[in-house]
């Protein structure tokens, strides 16, 4: 199973949600296996973005979450331009594939909660690609993910997308997520202090994991972050603010 989640720390002013800070920590597992001895070169190659923040497509603006696909192309999460980004291997300039038609603006329309417009996107944080080379996005601000089929102008809702909330049809600041090989989303609901599971085409996700109200039992979360499964099923989370990583062994797979 391929993914990319990549935590980031968030700073809270009178207890209020304000802006993340960038701290990349990625959890992707690596295809190819690297000696536990192995080494780097101390000396880095920009391969996306120039020394100065801006809006070109040279330009990147505090970038967040990152995918590096087969051929070696970078899908790069652009929230301050609220766009995702692809870099082609050994080219100087990338391409907008998500978003990029200013920040959205939140509407409400007919009593059915709050949301942007689908070719929008505000403050995207994670990234994923599947094989078809569609864009999964972590849509922070707008409490959604983002499915953006190759070569679409406009994006497809996959969970949450009717405002910041604890319902079933809701997501509260969405953060890592995984899309399987069947297109199920699981996602860190970092808000609600849950897991949940959205299967492709359904209105509403069920709650796997926690949901139990914020705190440090072994049935709770702390603003979850990341999560990954393993090749038995079991579930991996990072549990932020608990300063843990939690496994949820599989108790059935049927």
């Amino acid at each position: 199973m391929d993914f990319s989640l990549f935590p980031f720390s968030l700073t809270l002013s009178n207890g209020s949600l304000v802006s993340p800070s960038i701290s990349v920590h990625p959890l992707r597992g690596s295809a190819v296996d690297i000696h536990p001895n192995a080494c780097w070169k101390q000396n880095g190659i920009t391969v996306a973005g120039r020394k100065e923040n801006g809006y070109g497509t040279d330009q990147l603006n505090n970038p967040w979450g990152l995918f590096v696909d087969d051929e070696q192309t970078i899908y790069v999460a652009d929230p301050n331009n609220h766009r995702i980004m692809e870099w082609k291997r050994d080219v100087t300039n990338g391409q907008v594939v998500a978003g990029g038609n200013g920040q959205g603006r939140t509407v409400v329309a007919g009593g059915n909660g709050s949301g942007n417009r689908l070719d929008q996107l505000d403050e995207p944080t994670y990234v994923f690609v599947d094989r078809d080379h569609s864009v999964y996005v972590s849509d922070w601000n707008n409490h959604r993910v983002m499915k953006w089929s190759k070569d679409a102008t406009q994006g497809i809702v996959m969970a949450g997308g009717q405002g910041r909330g604890n319902g079933h049809t809701q997501l509260s600041y969405p953060r890592g997520f995984v899309v399987d090989q069947l297109g199920i989303v699981y996602v860190a609901d970092a808000g609600n202090d849950r897991i949940m599971r959205w299967p492709k085409g359904v209105t509403q996700g069920s709650v796997i994991i926690g949901g139990n109200g914020q705190g440090k039992e072994s049935n709770q979360l702390n603003w979850p972050f990341g999560l990954s499964f393993d090749r038995h099923g079991n579930l991996y989370v990072v549990d932020r603010y608990n300063h843990r990583v939690q496994k949820f062994n599989i108790a059935s797979n049927a």
